[in-house]
């Protein structure tokens, strides 16, 4: 399974907005905020790895 990287752009409730970083892409994907670690902020990096979010370093 491959590694992706994201940036959370926005956060609207229970969702928010990822742009993909590791790939030239302009588009979001939204993504339920009970998939992602509880700290996230806007502008936070995030890794997906083995179907799991984690705050990148």
């Amino acid at each position: 399974m491959e590694t992706r990287y994201y940036i959370v752009v926005s956060i609207d409730g229970d969702y928010a907005n990822l742009k993909r970083t590791d790939i030239e892409s302009q588009d979001l994907m939204l993504v339920a905020r009970a998939l992602l670690p509880q700290d996230i902020k806007e502008g936070s990096r995030l890794k997906y790895e083995m179907l799991e979010y984690t705050l990148e370093s």
